[in-house]
């Protein structure tokens, strides 16, 4: 296929079919398991599928700040998925709803009168909790997330709109304006995205404190958004649409970026957990004592051991995997540790959301549970309308294959390509 031309249009249906089924299969979950378990089960699936399209646009973004010119021809697959957004804010409904409806289901400071464990009054006798009242309301929990959905939306609006509308008359106006966005959209991305894992996640222990969490949220985005581009280009190259159009520099460079990511994930991750071990307050080492140790009899929990698998896929994994050139420089050695990052990322985030679930003694519950059925129907269903709007924009938002009329798309088409040295003028004799 010529680079010039709009790309065939895939198959949209079955990506909605898919999505429906998932979702359908976690409806059903409320049938046949406690309303709370599966909520919370949701709310990771739709926090893992968020975190890959906040990661795309913060690409994108930071793409058009540093005006580069290696990333041009992927760029357009990441535009498309910034089409998700919109389905994502009707996907967080249900979460919305339930919060207003059944106050404290998810979120157990929605419930002022939820007793504390261990029957030392309720919530909102907490003192901790009444210092942080003014944030942790249900009116501003609302506002922050439909202020959230809205800068996404509006930002990927503008992205989109500037890049599409250069295909037809290849005016530099439309790269200067998406400069501009970029400018106002990166502080933007980042106190929404650090605000929405406070308020998502960081708050169903709202009396744990943690400087480092937006940072670790937005580490994990990153690595996200990185995993599914390799799929996607993958998938193009398969359907022709990428050959000779990306070559093994551009492979390489979306590998380093991931290592780096790597890197950078482990040493805030490491981080957080120096600062709270070192510091030893109880308002903080409980978190991490909750996912080593049981309460109610002092032994290890199923948790402790999904932290380590964590630490070793996580970080050592793809970091020793990473460091080989010819793993990271083509599409199959990229497959198999996007993969492995996109699982590891799925398992990060039940191991910071799910322990919120506990029994009587408040021990959380399992890992390994019907829970994690939920889990994995939620990411189908979320994902799939995810991949149905990437996929629509793909065929019907009438933008090329790539950016063809970039003013940077030659630099990106011969990304690093050996070109021929001009001649030497010969040297003129003397006689």
């Amino acid at each position: 296929m010529a680079t010039s031309s709009t790309p065939s249009a895939p198959n949209t249906r079955t990506a909605l079919v898919v999505g429906a089924v998932g979702l359908a299969v976690t409806a059903l979950g409320f049938l046949v398991a406690p309303t709370q378990h599966v909520a919370t089960s949701y709310l990771v699936g739709f926090s893992f599928c968020t975190a890959i399209f906040i990661g795309m646009l913060l690409w994108v973004l930071i793409h058009h700040i540093f005006d580069a010119g290696w990333s041009v021809v992927p760029r357009r697959q990441l535009e498309h998925g910034l089409s998700a957004f919109l389905p994502l804010a009707v996907l967080f409904l249900p979460l919305l709803i339930s919060a207003w409806v059944k106050p404290g289901l998810i979120w157990p400071w929605m419930d002022a009168s939820h007793p504390l464990h261990g029957g030392h009054g309720t919530i909102g006798e907490d003192v901790l909790y009444v210092k942080k009242a003014g944030f942790l309301s249900l009116k501003m929990f609302t506002g922050m997330s439909v202020a959230f959905f809205a800068i996404w939306i509006w930002l990927s609006s503008r992205l989109r709109g500037a890049s599409f509308a250069q295909d037809k008359d290849g005016d530099i106006k439309w790269t200067l304006k998406n400069r501009v966005t970029a400018a106002m959209g990166i502080p933007l991305v980042a106190l929404s995205l650090t605000f929405a894992a406070i308020y998502w996640m960081k708050s169903l222990e709202y009396h744990w404190f943690s400087t480092m969490y937006g940072v670790w949220f937005f580490a994990n985005c990153m690595r996200a958004a990185l995993a599914v581009l390799v799929f996607i280009m993958i998938w193009l190259l398969n359907r022709g649409d990428y050959r000779g159009v990306v070559n093994t520099n551009h492979w390489h460079s979306v590998g380093t970026l991931s290592h780096a990511f790597t890197i950078f994930w482990a040493y805030v991750t490491f981080s957080q957990y120096f600062l709270i071990w070192n510091a030893n307050v109880p308002e903080e080492t409980f978190w991490y004592n909750l996912r080593e140790i049981n309460n109610s009899d002092g032994l290890p929990n199923q948790w402790k051991w999904v932290g380590m698998v964590i630490l070793f896929g996580h970080f050592f994994l793809p970091f020793l995997y990473l460091l080989s050139y010819r793993l990271k420089s083509t599409p199959r050695g990229l497959r198999f540790i996007s993969f492995a990052i996109l699982a590891t990322i799925l398992i990060d985030l039940c191991y910071n959301i799910l322990p919120s679930l506990k029994n009587e003694d408040g021990d959380p519950l399992p890992f390994l549970s019907l829970n994690l059925v939920w889990v994995l129907s939620s990411v189908v269903g979320v994902g799939g309308f995810c991949v149905w709007a990437y996929l629509r924009s793909f065929a019907t938002a009438g933008a090329k294959l790539i950016p063809i009329r970039d003013p940077r798309i030659a630099e990106s088409l011969t990304y690093h390509e050996a070109t021929a040295p001009e001649a030497a003028p010969a040297p003129s004799s003397s006689h």
